[in-house]
């Protein structure tokens, strides 16, 4: 089962407020806050789509970027044993720790189908 929904390169979250009775989300990776409801399967996805496309007009009209930017940089938390096997392991390859975990990410994004992402414990 997924949580989100997927149109033009956009992502939404999709929730289930049982005290409405109505399905809601917001779009991901973007730099306002644009959220949608239904009270359908149906009726998410098409607030889903008509949210993106109403999205991407309004940034053309306002001559803006619609997707946020990101840095490419953020800090993670690992168990101390984890960090340690990291740092040997770039070593051991006579790279950088930071080299070694944006391959392991890049590894992992390429190959999701392949190694699931039950592989790390989440449910896909």
């Amino acid at each position: 089962m997924s949580n989100y929904l997927k149109y033009k390169e956009y992502l939404g979250t999709v929730e289930y407020s049982t005290e409405d009775e109505v399905f809601y989300g917001k779009l991901l990776g973007i730099n306002d806050v644009v959220n949608f409801e239904g009270a359908s399967v149906k009726e998410i996805k098409n607030a889903f789509e008509e949210a993106v496309e109403d999205y991407i007009t309004t940034c053309a009209v306002a001559k803006k970027k619609p997707e946020k930017t990101f840095k490419g940089s953020f800090n993670i938390r690992v168990p101390a044993e984890l960090h340690k096997d990291a740092a040997f392991t770039a070593v051991q390859h006579n790279i950088s720790l930071n080299d070694f975990v944006k391959g392991a990410i890049e590894y992992a994004i390429k190959h999701k189908e392949e190694v699931g992402m039950d592989v790390f414990g989440w449910s896909r």
